[in-house]
C-alpha cells in the first residue's frame, strides 16, 4: 500500500505543478491515499476557499497547514465546514478547525493524519509533544496508521519529535523548510521520517519566492511585499510503503520532479 506525501504547495506554480505531475506520479506509483501541505497554496500564504476545492478536485485526500494557516483570512469561512482539511492541533483550545482526522482508505484501512506546528524559530504554541501525544493515545486504538505532517523549523525539534513518536506512529514527515531533505529513514521502532519533504512550487525562487525580493530584504533589514516566482516549477514529495496486513511500513522513498516553464 503506497502513501504519498507531498511537499508545501506554493501559490501558482505550485498548484500547476500538481495539476500536470501528480496524476502520473499516483498512477506511475499506485497511490492509495495522498496527503498535501498547502498552507502556502493561495499566493503564497494561506489558503483560500477556491484553491483548496481546486487541490481537492486532483485526487488529494487530505490537505494540512502549517503557521500560515490564519494568513488569508478567508479560510475562518469554511475551516469548520471541511473534513479534509487540518490545521496544526497544538493552536490553545476552542481555536477554529481540527488539529487531526481519521479517513477511510483502500484495503480497509484507517488513516489518521495529524498537523502540528514547531516550537523552535515559530510562534510559541502549546507544546507539540505533549498535545500530540494524548492525540496519539486518544486514536492509536480506532486508526490502523498515524501520519504527522509536523510543521516546524528546527531539525533538532523535528529529529526529537520524530524519536519520541518512534514505534507509536507510521510516520513523522518535515515540513515548512521548503527544502528537500536526504535524510529519509525507517526508525528503529518503524516509524518513518525525512526532515523536510520539499517545496512544490518555482524552482528558480527562495523558497518559493522572486530571489530579489528576498535578497533585499535581507540585505537592507526592512519590509518587502514577497511575490511568488514564476518559470519551471516542481514537486516535491515521499511515498511510503506500508505493508497491507501489517501496516508496518516498508520503505519511504523521495520524488522530485520539474515541469519546464
Amino acid at each position: 500500500m503506497n502513501i504519498l506525501v507531498i511537499g508545501d504547495i506554493v501559490g501558482r506554480p505550485g498548484r500547476k505543478a500538481i495539476r500536470e505531475l501528480l496524476p502520473q506520479i499516483q498512477k506511475d506509483y499506485k497511490i492509495v491515499f495522498t496527503i498535501a501541505n498547502a498552507e502556502n497554496a493561495a499566493g503564497g500564504r494561506g489558503l483560500s476557499r477556491e484553491v483548496m476545492k481546486e487541490l481537492l478536485s486532483h485526487n488529494i485526500d487530505v490537505l494540512t497547514m502549517g503557521n500560515h494557516v490564519w494568513d488569508n483570512k478567508e479560510i475562518l469561512n469554511f475551516i469548520d465546514d471541511e473534513h479534509r482539511l487540518i490545521r496544526p492541533a497544538n493552536y490553545p483550545p476552542y481555536c477554529p478547525g481540527q488539529g487531526y482526522h481519521i479517513y477511510s482508505a483502500a484495503f480497509n484501512q484507517k488513516i489518521a493524519v495529524v498537523n502540528a506546528s514547531g516550537r523552535v524559530f515559530l510562534p510559541s504554541l502549546d507544546c507539540p509533544f505533549r498535545v500530540v501525544d494524548e492525540i496519539v493515545s486518544e486514536i492509536q486504538k480506532e486508526s490502523d496508521l498515524i501520519i504527522i505532517d509536523f510543521h516546524a523549523e528546527a531539525t533538532s525539534e523535528k529529529l526529537a519529535f520524530a524519536h519520541f513518536f518512534d514505534g507509536r506512529v507510521a510516520a513523522v514527515l518535515g515540513t515548512h523548510t521548503h527544502v528537500q531533505t536526504a535524510d529519509e529513514k525507517v526508525l528503529p521502532g518503524g516509524t518513518a521520517y525525512i526532515t523536510d519533504l520539499g517545496m512544490t512550487g518555482p524552482v528558480d525562487s527562495i523558497l518559493g519566492m522572486q530571489k530579489e525580493q528576498v535578497i533585499e530584504k535581507i540585505i537592507y533589514q526592512r519590509p518587502v511585499r514577497l511575490e511568488v516566482a514564476k518559470g519551471a516549477c516542481q514537486l516535491q514529495a515521499v511515498v511510503l510503503n506500508f505493508d497491507e496486513a501489517s501496516c508496518k511500513c516498508i520503505s519511504i522513498n523521495r520524488i522530485s520532479q520539474e515541469l519546464p516553464a
